[in-house]
């Protein structure tokens, strides 16, 4: 195993999570006003409406099944009675559909952002790198869809399991599991692994106030004007 490989797989997980757990932190108690989803629906509504939605119910459901399906230990899976190839097809599946929904609602969304002069005006660099960068992320998810049909035996399954769940609790062998893993692969885990640290300095940052937003309804009435 060289040395690249292991710093990849092996190194920079905790650096992308100690980047997005500090940055976000460092952000939010220094740049408050703009801790912001920077919302363009005022300028140009669009298809806003619809590819927002395929977008974030995409995207959402890609993290809770990459979560669930990444960190549940394989004999969790064996208890149940699950074979390794049919939890590989479930995930294919599964990870097809919403990545699909999550690349029509992008591809929604920068055709909207880009065609209009006012929202374009408004673009900054750094919105581009992440509509950018997600793009391409879900592209190579999806073709890792295509390289698993090759191999429906759950093999590679198992693996990328075991790197997530020895990266999660700090075993120094991770790397190894996925050595021998296809390129595009490994090139999906790096750009998933780099959204975490591009995180903290962009809009990006507004998901946090989405796990707020549970205690909403629980909140006291705010007073917004005397009577």
């Amino acid at each position: 195993m060289d040395y690249l490989h292991q710093f990849l797989f092996g190194i920079y997980p905790y650096i992308a999570l100690a980047i997005f757990l500090l940055g976000s932190l460092i952000r939010f108690d220094r740049e408050q006003y703009t801790w912001k989803s920077e919302s363009s629906q005022t300028l140009h509504t669009g298809m806003l409406r619809l590819g927002s939605p395929l977008f974030h119910v995409g995207v959402l459901g890609l993290f809770f099944g990459h979560a669930v399906g990444l960190l549940t230990p394989v004999g969790v899976w064996d208890a149940l009675g699950i074979e390794h190839g049919t939890k590989q097809l479930v995930a294919m599946v599964a990870g097809g559909v919403m990545g699909s929904l999550a690349l029509i609602g992008l591809l929604m969304l920068l055709a909207r952002r880009f065609s209009n002069d006012r929202i374009r005006a408004v673009t900054t660099f750094k919105d581009k790198i992440v509509l950018l960068w997600i793009l391409a992320t879900l592209l190579l998810g999806l073709s890792s869809i295509v390289s698993s049909a090759g191999h429906m035996d759950g093999h590679m399954m198992v693996l990328l399991m075991n790197w997530a769940q020895h990266v999660v609790t700090f075993r120094g062998d991770a790397a190894g599991f996925i050595e021998a893993a296809p390129l595009v692969f490994k090139l999906h885990l790096f750009m998933g692994m780099s959204l975490f640290v591009i995180f903290p300095f962009t809009r990006l940052v507004h998901v946090w106030s989405g796990f707020g937003a549970v205690t909403y309804l629980g909140r006291a009435f705010q007073l917004v004007r005397s009577r």
